[in-house]
């Protein structure tokens, strides 16, 4: 890159589909000065490599308006600078040290958002001056995708094109010498606005977009007769289109609502008060004070307190971390039982959770726009047929002396046979039964891209918690020292009572499930760091980490021993002391899914490569992964998550990313394929490409089979749908067929191959032993 190259990222509110995000490439990158265009469907921007022209930005954002979108410049994120200061901004100085040995403070913890109100409120963007004008030629609605689908622009002509086909229908029933007039009535109503666009786009690269195919096919099928043909197929594109603008819309909006982790308001402590300020005004250097309970609203460090920071949205950590002076805490984790004072390291634009947003958004765009088939195909197919069609009846008359209406005839006939109907409905339906197989198995994916890649994966990445693992930690062991297991088991259960803290309800979830009967506890209290004290039955007990433990009582070497050996396996271990004796043991871990290791075992007898990318403690992750034989990457933030999926797809490896949580987003985009596990949050589905929705790790290899036979029934389809077209293409030239064995040549294509899709539904899950 030169010294006078520039790069300028714009938000592009209307994007449906990589069709859009092709003709904004098209028409940006033919603008003198402009050296690279990088467009988002799902995140909505476009980022664009220019020379240092001042008069550039006003062309791009007249080139894509023409087009009919809304085009918003972003400002330059100060990201950069940021990363020199990796300790700071990026949050690398990351307390990893063994966490399993840490304390956990018994008091009760509310993990939720705290009192905190998130700001819902859109964002407001300038408009241009001609976007009425531009809307109101295109007759088309690029505006964003909000609110219910049947309100839009978009929506409503939807709508009318499907009303003016039943109109159509029933009045053609009634009287049938009106068929021509009525049904391209219906069909000109779903046309016009697609015509005009198909127009715009010819006018900037794209003279042969999906939408002039679609023009040519249904003037084509009009000019021959058929105009039921030519109504119904311009309905059923409008459908395509609509579908895919809900889809374009709430994936954006689930990017953005990241940002509702962050909340609205901080307090700032200046000459030893407090004052309540917007979180976004902070400024490098401030000091606040986080509330326990509250979401911490800003990246930094710890002046003062010590208290557990639930790190999942950013770490995917699976217990909360003990956190005190000096360490690092991230925006939008849950500050868990004292106050703290913090001093802000990085500035709302750069936080974490602003990172995770813009890492996203940059994984996307680097992706290149995968294109619909039929888009790529129509470069070639279109004005293939266009031009055979005119050939056929022109050259015969000229050249040959033959009869112009004979061979006029044959020309419409093979525009009819040229018409794409077969393809624009048949692909679509191999892909809609596949969709419709998969989800009665709990398997989303989202469209055909999907399934064409998920089936070519050669290496999977898994994240740990939630969906290697269970997602909450369980008590795994209790071993009795000075009393057994069930007294250990039933004096723990009573310290816990009432707590909400991951390891209370792990303990107080062993005693319901073994039936153990709790008792009651008096003057309980949690001790900041240690644990939890109580009296039980006129007895005063003890429940906290070892460390704590043997602060109290004296422990044995072969207690010790035990304490160590269950750390080694990945294991949190409280120690209960009674009467001044260390009197047990519980050990609590964050266990395998049921089927994990017999997923994991049939991607591997597949040829399928496996990984776990984790948050978590290395010692925890070494230990799940040992007993699912699974190689192991731990203590990762997301940026490293992201990395490494980019290390692999650098090796030569298709990679899918297996994650449930906020801090898989960044690497979900970054993957071939981002496949979203059952459980997780919104924003790890929207982004994800794919989910599994009851949690199997066995889908996963499931979502690959059903991939493979889908793409192997389009391809059907495809040789179907224009075997039948060669065919009857030589036959009407030859003057075997005319006409209506020409329609029959589409309409006959559009039912073997719908027959042919719906085989799929029948599709059997794979028995996968666990």
């Amino acid at each position: 890159m030169t010294s006078t190259t520039q790069q300028s990222r714009y938000r592009v509110e209307g994007m449906d589909c990589a069709s859009c995000a092709a003709k904004i490439d098209t028409a940006v990158r033919r603008l003198q000065g402009v050296e690279d265009v990088s467009v988002s469907v799902t995140a909505g921007t476009m980022t664009v490599k220019h020379q240092g022209d001042d008069t550039l930005a006003p062309a791009i954002a007249k080139r894509v308006t023409g087009l009919g979108y809304k085009i918003i410049p972003l400002p330059q994120s100060s990201a950069p600078a940021a990363k020199e200061d990796e300790s700071h901004a990026c949050g690398c100085g990351h307390d990893h040290h063994d966490r399993q040995a840490q304390g956990h403070d018994h008091k009760d913890h509310d993990h939720g958002a705290g009192s905190h109100e998130h700001d819902h409120a859109g964002h407001s963007h300038a408009t241009h001056e001609h976007d009425a004008a531009v809307a109101d030629l295109h007759g088309h609605d690029h505006g964003p995708t909000t609110g219910p689908w049947w309100k839009s622009a978009k929506g409503r002509l939807t709508i009318a094109s499907g009303i003016a086909l039943a109109v159509a229908w029933a009045i053609g029933k009634l009287v049938p010498g009106l068929d021509f007039w009525i049904f391209t009535a219906a069909m000109l109503v779903g046309l016009l606005p697609i015509a005009r666009r198909a127009f715009m786009a010819a006018m900037v690269g794209t003279p042969f977009s999906i939408e002039m195919l679609m023009t040519i096919a249904a003037v084509g099928a009009v000019i021959i007769g058929a105009c039921e043909e030519a109504a119904t197929v311009v309905f059923l594109f409008l459908i395509g289109e609509l579908l895919e603008g809900v889809a374009a819309g709430k994936a954006r909006a689930s990017i953005q609502s990241l940002t509702d982790l962050v909340p609205k308001t901080a307090l700032v402590e200046e000459n030893g008060k407090t004052r309540e300020v917007q979180a976004e005004s902070l400024s490098v250097g401030a000091v606040i004070l986080v509330r326990p309970g509250d979401r911490i609203p800003a990246d930094g460090t710890i002046l003062s307190g010590e208290s557990a920071i639930d790190e999942a949205p950013v770490t995917g950590e699976s217990t909360p971390v003990r956190k005190g002076a000096d360490a690092t805490v991230f925006a939008g984790t849950v500050n868990g039982d004292a106050a703290l004072r913090i001093r802000v390291t990085a500035a709302a634009a750069d936080n974490t959770i602003a990172r995770v947003v813009k890492l996203v958004e940059e994984a996307q765009e680097s992706k290149a726009p995968t294109e619909r088939f039929i888009d790529r195909f129509s470069r070639y197919y279109t004005p293939g047929v266009v031009v055979v069609g005119a050939l056929v009846a022109v050259v015969p008359p000229l050249l040959l002396g033959g009869n112009w209406g004979e061979w006029v005839y044959k020309g419409l006939a093979i525009l009819l046979i040229g018409c794409p109907c077969a393809l624009v409905i048949s692909t679509p339906a191999a892909i809609a039964a596949s969709l419709s197989s998969g989800a009665r198995r709990g398997l989303l994916l989202k469209g055909g891209a999907v399934l064409e890649n998920i089936g070519k994966v050669t290496a999977v990445a898994f994240d740990k918690t939630g969906t290697l693992t269970e997602g909450k930690p369980k008590v795994t062991d209790i071993v009795g020292l000075d009393m057994g297991n069930t007294e250990v088991l039933r004096f723990a259960a009573a310290l816990e009572t009432g707590s909400n803290h991951p390891l209370a309800r792990a303990i107080l979830d062993r005693a319901a499930a073994d039936g153990t009967e709790v008792p009651t506890v008096i003057d309980a209290k949690a001790i900041g760091g240690k644990g939890v004290s109580g009296t039980v039955d006129g007895i005063e007990i003890f429940l906290g980490s070892p460390q704590a433990a043997a602060d109290r009582v004296s422990l044995a070497p072969e207690q010790s021993a035990r304490i160590a050996e269950l750390n080694d396996e990945g294991k949190t271990v409280s120690v209960l002391v009674v009467k001044g004796a260390a009197a047990g043991l519980l050990a609590m871990r964050d266990e395998p899914r049921a089927d994990a290791a017999a997923g994991l075992k049939a991607l591997a007898d597949a040829g399928i490569k496996t990984i776990m990318l984790t948050g978590d403690n290395r010692r925890t992750a070494q230990a799940i992964g040992k007993t699912l034989g699974i190689e192991v990457r731990a203590e990762l933030l997301p940026e490293d998550k992201q990395r490494i999926v980019g290390e692999l797809k650098r090796q030569g490896l298709r990679v899918a990313k297996v994650g449930d949580g906020i801090n898989d987003a960044p690497a979900l985009a970054a993957a071939d394929v981002g496949i979203a596990m059952g459980g997780g949050t919104d924003v790890a589905l929207e982004t994800a490409d794919a989910a599994v929705l009851h949690g199997r790790v066995g889908d996963v290899i499931e979502m690959i089979d059903l991939s493979k036979r889908t793409m192997s029934n389009i391809g059907q389809n495809i040789t179907i749908a224009l075997g039948l077209k060669g065919v009857f293409l030589v036959t009407t030239i030859v003057g075997i067929t005319g006409l209506w064995p020409a329609i029959l040549a589409d309409t006959g294509a559009t039912v073997l191959v719908t027959m042919n899709a719906l085989r799929l539904l029948g599709g059997k899950r794979r028995r996968i032993e666990a």
